[in-house]
């Protein structure tokens, strides 16, 4: 039996189980398994390994796609330049690690705009903020990041709600945070909502459920809003291909 598996906690959110197993009925593929491995901190990713020898390969979600790197043996290149890793392939008692973020990310962003991409804020600075600030970069796309804390290129929830410009320059809100994800649906990023109007479009990387409250106050004012179901998905393929070359 061939394994592979999700790594993260919580993992009451995610489709990836039901993504795979659905794949392997749909498309005739035996002896294969996907199973949910939620580890309360990363250091248990070991005990994980060492009780599925079978694993060739694991996809790594919140919190853990930094916090894996160090448990590799070797990093594709891109890994580099983005800082996180999402994809893990074990052959031979190797652990490499990839970033299929970007590619899901990237192309459907693309998918969804076209060619004429406004500049964006990137809400929060996690594992998955990595992919899309580095797909952003090379669409040629201007960006500023939003956190608690100011830093380069980066600034707070605070200066959004203080200077309406921030928004009326950088139309594209892309969440990468897990703020709205199942059960707590309730939560949404700390933006000045009054400040929404018919030119934002908002990317919630969330795709459970398939409507934040975000892309919901977005809608309701007039802009456009897309889940990241087309990015688990796109991603979740390269993963495979990876898996399997």
């Amino acid at each position: 039996m061939r394994k592979f598996g999700l790594i993260g906690n919580p993992l009451t959110h995610s489709f990836s189980k039901k993504y795979f197993t659905e794949k392997f009925e749909k498309e005739s593929i035996r002896g294969c398994v996907f199973d949910l491995y939620e580890i309360p901190q990363i250091g248990d990713f070991e005990q994980v390994l060492a009780e599925n020898p079978e694993l060739e390969g694991i996809a790594v979600t919140i919190p853990y796609k930094e916090q894996v790197m160090p448990f590799l043996d070797q990093l594709d290149p891109a890994c580099a330049q983005i800082g996180a890793v999402n994809c893990i392939r074990i052959r031979n008692g190797r652990r490499e690690g990839f970033n299929t973020d970007y590619i899901g990310f990237k192309d459907s962003l693309k998918s969804w705009l076209g060619d004429t991409i406004p500049n964006a804020l990137v809400l929060g600075t996690g594992g998955a903020s990595k992919a899309v600030k580095v797909a952003l970069e090379n669409l040629g796309v201007a960006f500023l990041s939003v956190s608690r804390n100011n830093g380069e290129k980066q600034i707070t929830y605070s200066d959004l709600a203080r200077d309406p410009t921030f928004l009326q320059n950088n139309p594209l809100i892309i969440n990468t945070t897990p703020l709205g994800t199942f059960p707590k649906t309730e939560e949404m990023p700390d933006i000045p909502l009054e400040m929404l109007n018919d030119t934002h479009r908002v990317y919630d990387l969330v795709y459970n459920p398939a409507k934040t409250m975000l892309m919901k106050a977005c809608v309701a004012r007039g802009g456009q809003a897309k889940n990241g179901m087309d990015m688990l998905a796109l991603q979740a393929e390269v993963n495979w291909t990876i898996w399997n070359s």
